[in-house]
């Protein structure tokens, strides 16, 4: 068995927003990508307001991680489509043949890091290892393709073996997204934690629901998570058909707290009672559906926000701003505020170019919990300080395209720029050109 520690470092790793960001409306159920398929997109400023964002949470005292942007044009997805010729060629023909083809090969989505896998600490493993899981995303094409690309970086990061086992994705035909599914409730003063797989039941609205039970069983049986402090949870049909194409639309979980919109899970009280069973002091901070509909908290993405415990042992919630400037949402933050909850601190931020895409702070995020240990055992390169941070915006404000309308999509000089530009950033931070 692994050793484990007591002393547990959160390191977020965030999603850079990729050259290719673009407003394609390819996530269907995402309400933001639909209502903005079409429109102009900044790469430069999405990636920019990212990185805005990371730099906040390390002031704010919190470790911080990034992911590269993947390799696009995924010209390699092309060609597994019958496309031949170069790279250019290739691309050209799929541009004729079915413009939509190059705009999945185009998409920026791997920003969505809490899409990346789903973690289990080494606390909560049978081995005292912690467990990361690659997720499938195989219920979208654009997503789809993302796997092996997110294996890659996610077995250079946590190599170790004496600290990490990485899976590789889950069989197709068993839906698998990530963290934005799962939720970890742990005692305030210490103990075992209860992870929460939230899953989805067919179709709801005409929409799909992305996790698969089958699959969120399979990755706990893989992590060797304790059976009596495992959850399986289904999300309501009613979240889905609103828009909580993932649970992290409708829920976020952090330390011993359960932060949930009244109709975020099919049966509420059920998990509730689970949760405060086997959690010692467990809090549940429900959102009444008559303080705030579930049409406004995802479109505010609210609940897409992150959760984090301060240094000092509070608790902030890291909110975008489309969450702080609607009046109904300030209006119950502000009351919660005055209860002298466990949440003590509001911290809004903008990073309003990629949420147009359809994701808050939380959905840029993939948390990782370790102890110093582990955490000295992962790749430097993916970890941030503000020299890195330096670098990398240094080469998104020379490289990233500024604007990019949904023509601009098959046009040559924009595939090689972005190609460039991914290239510009990965030796920036010290990667090889075959190396990730």
């Amino acid at each position: 068995m692994g050793r484990r520690s007591d002393v547990v470092i959160e390191i977020n790793f965030d999603g850079i927003v990729g050259p290719t960001h673009n407003y394609a409306g390819l996530s269907v159920g995402n309400r933001a990508s639909a209502a903005n398929a079409g429109a102009v997109s900044a790469p430069r400023v999405a990636a920019l307001q990212g990185i805005a964002k990371m730099r906040r949470m390390m002031a704010l005292g919190l470790r911080q991680g990034v992911f590269l942007p993947h390799d696009r044009p995924n010209t390699g997805w092309l060609r597994a489509l019958g496309f031949v010729g170069s790279e250019q060629e290739a691309l050209a023909s799929a541009w004729m043949a079915d413009p939509a083809l190059v705009a999945n090969a185009m998409s920026a989505s791997a920003m969505w890091t809490a899409n990346a896998g789903t973690v289990s600490p080494a606390s909560d493993t049978s081995d005292g290892l912690c467990h990361i899981s690659v997720a499938n995303l195989s219920t979208m094409p654009h997503r789809a393709s993302e796997a092996a690309q997110t294996e890659r970086q996610l077995r250079l990061a946590f190599a170790d073996p004496r600290y990490f086992r990485v899976h590789g994705p889950l069989p197709s035909a068993f839906g698998d997204e990530g963290a934005a599914n799962f939720m970890r409730v742990v005692p305030a003063n210490g103990g075992a934690a209860v992870e929460i797989f939230v899953h989805g039941d067919g179709h709801a609205g005409g929409f799909p629901s992305r996790q698969h039970r089958t699959a969120s069983e399979a990755v706990a049986r893989r992590h060797g998570t304790d059976p009596s402090r495992t959850l399986m949870v289904r999300q309501s049909d009613a979240a889905i058909a609103a828009g909580a194409f993932h649970n992290d639309v409708v829920a976020v979980a952090n330390g011993h707290v359960l932060f949930a919109h009244a109709q975020a899970f099919a049966d509420p009280a059920a998990l509730y009672d689970a949760v405060t069973a086997r959690v010692p002091g467990a809090a549940i901070v429900e959102v009444p559906a008559d303080r705030i509909s579930l049409d406004t908290a995802i479109r505010t993405y609210l609940f897409n926000s992150q959760l984090v415990t301060m240094p000092d042992g509070g608790m902030t919630l890291v909110l975008p701003a489309e969450a702080g400037e609607n009046a109904d949402v300030w209006a119950w933050l502000s009351d919660l505020m005055a209860t002298n909850g466990p949440i003590t601190r509001l911290e809004v931020v903008d990073v309003r170019e990629s949420m147009r895409n359809g994701g808050g702070p939380a959905c840029l995020r993939f948390r990782v919990q370790v102890d110093a240990d582990a955490c000295a055992a992962i790749d430097p390169r993916f970890l941030l300080d503000d020299a890195a941070c330096d670098r990398i915006e240094a080469v998104i404000a020379r490289e990233w395209p500024e604007a990019i309308a949904p023509g601009d999509l098959g046009n040559p000089d924009l595939w090689a720029q972005c190609k460039h530009a991914r290239t510009s950033l990965t030796a920036a931070l010290g990667f090889g050109p075959d190396e990730i």
